[in-house]
């Protein structure tokens, strides 16, 4: 075996034991997430109150990204924020079958969400450098694809709980199993590379001394399908609101759209490495017709708009974070992802609290913003795409 098929070897195995890690991880958080507005509703709290507690959580799980990512490209301690995050992120969920009220289950949402951004920064560092071996497309789109097969058993494992006739905090109890796992692998993973910086082959494409123009442009546009971007919770709420959906299939419909994300990972990946940038416009132009279609339509038309939500999602957590690589510098790769994700979780917030107000006040206002927004990226998509396109001249 040549050096180079030696190298790539050695980055596929780090790449497929982050990829168990998350597969884990999303089993036991994703999970908890299929379930956790229909959860919130049971403990008395309203739409706009889910929307909040969602939204903000994804505001902390983002903007906590910017101190995590500096922190971990000043001190180099990948795997030790890593663990600490990771932690908190899963030990959170199985807590929840505890909560006695919504407010205890908010603070356990908010704690989960808190560590998952503690740890992020520095997971999508050390595969950021992995995946210069593979492509980093592909290399992301894999492990996205990973983390969705747990994000797709997860919320099945809550649903046979539901089908046993167990209660939601048999659901979130169950889920310390996959935790646990998780864990184990990840110090498993700590030991045999210990240095996963050093798995980085050659200089990125258009990378700069600092945080270019192109990349600011990029933060923007992403942050914009942020905040048309319904998050899942107030999406399930109005599943059982309105009883379009029986409940015991909430979180199947959650299940599927995880599934879709999985695949939609590898395919757009794929296609990342061999069109570029361009591939990046399929993103908003499929994911921005999901919410007419979950907020209007009846059980058909709700389960299409999940599938398309899928869609969306395996983009923004694939070949969204492989595009972005290519516009940092490797020492400043943390960072540059931490702000990135804390301008994405600032507008998914902000997002989130709004449609949960519209909620209350005018559906038809809710879908004209979610759609209005995603759109938006695209003519910035198109500029970034030209830009790149003249560096490579």
């Amino acid at each position: 075996m040549d050096k180079k098929n030696s190298s790539t070897s050695v980055a596929w195995k780090f790449i497929l034991f982050l990829g168990v890690v998350s597969l884990f991880s999303d089993m036991t958080y994703e999970g908890a997430r299929s379930i956790s507005g229909p959860f919130l509703g049971t403990l008395q709290a309203g739409a706009i109150t889910v929307g909040v507690v969602s939204g903000l959580g994804e505001f902390l799980g983002y903007a906590l990204r910017l101190a995590s990512g500096y922190l971990t490209d000043r001190l180099g301690a990948y795997w030790a924020i890593t663990f600490i995050g990771y932690g908190i992120n899963l030990f959170a969920v199985p807590l929840l079958a505890l909560a006695g009220s919504w407010e205890m289950a908010a603070l356990l949402l908010l704690l989960e969400r808190l560590g998952k951004a503690i740890r992020t920064p520095a997971r999508d560092a050390m595969l950021s450098h992995a995946a210069t071996q593979v492509g980093r497309g592909w290399g992301f789109g894999f492990h996205e694809a990973m983390d969705q097969i747990g994000a797709t058993t997860g919320p099945l494992i809550v649903a046979g709980v539901f089908y046993l006739r167990g209660s939601y905090e048999a659901g979130f109890a169950v889920l310390l199993g996959p935790a646990i796992l998780a864990l184990a692998v990840l110090i498993t993973a700590a030991r045999l590379y210990p240095h996963p910086q050093h798995l980085e082959a050659g200089p990125t494409k258009i990378e700069t001394a600092g945080l270019s123009r192109l990349y600011w442009y990029y933060v923007l546009a992403v942050a914009l399908i942020a905040a048309g971007y319904a998050d899942f919770p107030l999406i399930a709420y109005h599943f059982r609101h309105t009883g379009v959906v029986p409940e015991i299939w909430i979180p199947i419909f959650y299940a599927i759209a995880m599934g879709v994300d999985a695949l939609s990972a590898l395919i757009l990946g794929r296609l990342f490495d061999r069109l570029g940038m361009t591939v990046l416009l399929a993103a908003p132009l499929l994911s921005a017709a999901f919410a007419p279609l979950v907020f209007w339509g009846g059980f058909s038309g709700a389960l299409a708009g999940m599938v398309l939500w899928g869609i969306g999602m395996g983009a923004l957590e694939s070949i969204v974070k492989a595009a972005l690589a290519d516009m940092v510098p490797k020492d400043r790769r943390a960072t540059g992802y931490g702000i990135f994700h804390t301008g994405f979780g600032l507008f998914w917030f902000l997002g989130s609290a709004f449609m949960g107000v519209l909620y209350e006040v005018s559906l038809a206002g809710l879908v004209v913003f979610s759609v209005a927004m995603q759109l938006l990226a695209i003519p910035i998509f198109i500029f970034i795409s030209k830009e790149i396109c003249l560096v490579h001249r």
